[in-house]
């Protein structure tokens, strides 16, 4: 008798090493999101965005926090600067593809185009997309190279064709990923 609980004992701990090996590795925790605070010419706070990796792409979510009703071109920019009172200095859209802008443009789009953003009447509004085939850092596609990036609210809505910035009018917010 004792000799098959010897023998039970040994098997069952075979067993479960052998399962031990054979569990899949886990997968990777998710990387932080990097965050911007999108602010006016005055300074005043009017969204936030953030964005995270998700496989190969890049998870983005913008909320607006005090914009007035309506509609309003989004676009991530290639500089990580945001000097008012035009924050040109972001300077052009985020496009390391080198297409021209739109997802209506047939040589669109850049990889910063984004859709409108549509603010309610209370001054709230979120916007959530995936960019794909994207990274915040390492590749041809990265995000945050040596110059960084911002994401800038346009004062008007997108019209998804017109080059360079889809006629949204001039750039009113702007914050840098950071």
């Amino acid at each position: 008798m004792e000799r098959k609980a010897t023998r039970f004992c040994t098997g069952g701990a075979l067993a479960l090493a052998l399962a031990a090996c054979a569990t899949a590795p886990r997968p990777a925790p998710p990387a932080d999101p990097v965050e911007a605070d999108i602010r006016d010419v005055s300074g005043r706070d009017r969204a936030r965005a953030s964005i995270t990796p998700v496989g190969g792409d890049l998870r983005l979510r913008i909320e607006a926090l005090g914009l007035a009703p309506g509609a309003y071109g989004v676009h991530v920019h290639e500089t990580g600067r945001c000097d008012p009172p035009g924050f040109a200095s972001a300077g052009a859209h985020w496009n390391p593809d080198g297409r021209k802008h739109g997802k209506d443009n047939p040589q669109g789009m850049h990889k910063g185009d984004l859709p409108d953003l549509l603010v309610g009447s209370d001054g709230r509004g979120t916007l959530e997309l995936t960019i794909p085939d994207a990274a915040l850092s390492g590749g041809a596609a990265a995000l945050l190279d040596a110059d960084g990036a911002a994401i800038v609210i346009h004062a008007a809505p997108d019209d998804y064709r017109t080059d360079p910035s889809g006629s949204s009018g001039a750039r009113i917010a702007c914050g840098v990923f950071n």
